[in-house]
């Protein structure tokens, strides 16, 4: 289970990201898994809540995006949506030069409490 993994490399960023914002306690983490990353959000779930454990993303949400996959071809000069992994191109049937997206696993954006004026106020940044 490499969640596990991605989870305990996700808490580094977001004590990074937390430290460098002022933020000292994370409550949502906004995160895009591309379609081929081959990422289980459920397992990812369950392996963050475990890692965070005593750490200013303890008891955060996380929301996941599903990211496409889109192939580009260089025949045609033209990006589309990969369905059913058939990576060829609809226009020219020519196989797929360049995926553009669908690989991705990133955080786009985190919210949390920066602690000024007891804690009141809330904060958001990306990475």
């Amino acid at each position: 289970m490499h969640e596990l993994s991605i989870a305990e490399s996700l808490i580094g960023i977001l004590v990074e990201e937390a430290r460098n914002n002022g933020i000292v306690r994370i409550k949502k983490v906004k995160l895009q898994i591309g379609e081929l990353a081959a990422v289980v959000p459920e397992s990812l779930a369950f392996c963050f809540e475990l890692v965070s454990r005593e750490t200013v993303a303890e008891g955060a949400t996380l929301e996941f995006e599903s990211v496409a996959v889109v192939g580009f071809c260089d025949k045609c000069d033209e990006s589309f949506e990969v369905r059913d992994q058939f990576f060829l191109c609809p226009r020219c049937g020519g196989p797929v030069f360049e995926l553009v997206s669908g690989r991705e696993l990133s955080v786009s954006s985190i919210e949390g409490e920066t602690g000024e004026e007891n804690g009141a106020n809330q904060s958001s940044c990306c990475s």
